[in-house]
């Protein structure tokens, strides 16, 4: 029995440790030559760990771990050798040429839902349905008569979990405190390394994007009044801002996130800090999970706030 050792590879220079980044194959896995086993990562870049011989692994390190440069890290028994892949044989398909028989021609009328006035419109019983559940009803495609949306249509696309306009309109934050930890790999503590280094040693710069905001000028010139009628406070730019720096930080979960120790933590919540002019000076107060805020609760937060 010939046991093949397999040691970590240099990935280069100055470069004296490695992560196992991920295994491909297992412990008692039967592998043939040059086949992958693992996934290292390194300072410089990521590599694979490849057979030297065919044989049965045993893995001596576990993912995450880090190990030395030359370190043993597989072991692979020759004395065991994959299964021989077996070849199917070809099954003879015998061709017979036969007399083809002219096709009748049928001509089939078809209406076109889309090109008729019921196409989305729904029945009575279903527009009911759809307004108390805040449904559109371009949100189903109708199977009756010319493409028109039936009670069975609204209540198929209920049970099967269709959601509601609110949900549709809001962004996936499901509120809580919940923080998730990811370990970095190497590449990644590198960078974080660099640019921190940067920060600090070179000269930093502000940049401006120009917006169109013709339409949230027409929105409050249009509302402004109602709203304060209504919720007792005036629309201003920085809901807006706030609501859209919650969908932005949604989308680019990262922006969100800071590095503790060898970890990325991803908020799974939005604070968000609004600097606002108070008798004593400029203060920022914090709004806590701002995700989950209507307009009128992120313009009553910030001048309660302020007021404190």
């Amino acid at each position: 029995m010939a046991i093949v050792e397999l040691k970590v590879p240099s990935p280069g220079e100055s470069i004296t440790e490695v992560v196992i980044a991920r295994w491909v194959k297992n412990t008692g896995d039967v592998v043939e030559k040059d086949e992958v086993l693992a996934e290292i990562d390194s300072d410089k870049a990521t590599l694979t760990l490849n057979a030297e011989e065919s044989g049965k692994i045993e893995v001596l390190a576990a993912e995450g771990d880090t190990v030395k440069v030359g370190q043993v890290v597989v072991k692979i028994d020759t004395s065991f050798k994959p299964e021989a892949k077996k070849e199917t044989p070809k099954a003879e398909v015998k061709t017979e040429s036969k007399k083809e028989e002219p096709k009748k021609e049928t001509v089939t009328s078809s209406v076109d839902k889309g090109s008729t006035y019921a196409a989305g419109t729904p029945s009575v019983a279903a527009a009911k349905i759809l307004a108390e559940n805040n449904i559109s009803s371009k949100q189903l495609n109708g199977t009756g008569k010319s493409g028109r949306i039936t009670k069975q249509d609204v209540l198929a696309a209920l049970a099967n979990g269709l959601p509601s306009a609110e949900k549709v309109l809001s962004n996936s934050w499901q509120g809580g405190r919940d923080k998730e930890k990811v370990k970095m790999t190497s590449l990644r503590k590198v960078v974080a390394k660099r640019l921190v280094a940067v920060k600090n040693e070179t000269a930093m710069l502000t940049t401006f994007n120009e917006i169109d905001m013709s339409a949230i000028y027409e929105i409050r010139a249009k509302y402004k009044d109602k709203f304060k009628e209504v919720h007792g406070s005036n629309v201003g730019f920085m809901s807006f801002f706030t609501k859209a720096v919650c969908e932005a930080l949604y989308h680019f979960p990262a922006v969100n996130g800071m590095i503790d120790g060898e970890e990325i933590v991803y908020n799974k919540y939005c604070d968000i800090g609004i600097a606002v002019s108070a008798p004593k000076g400029l203060m920022v107060p914090v709004l806590r999970n701002a995700e989950l805020m209507s307009l009128a609760e992120i313009e009553k937060g910030i001048k309660g706030l302020a007021l404190k």
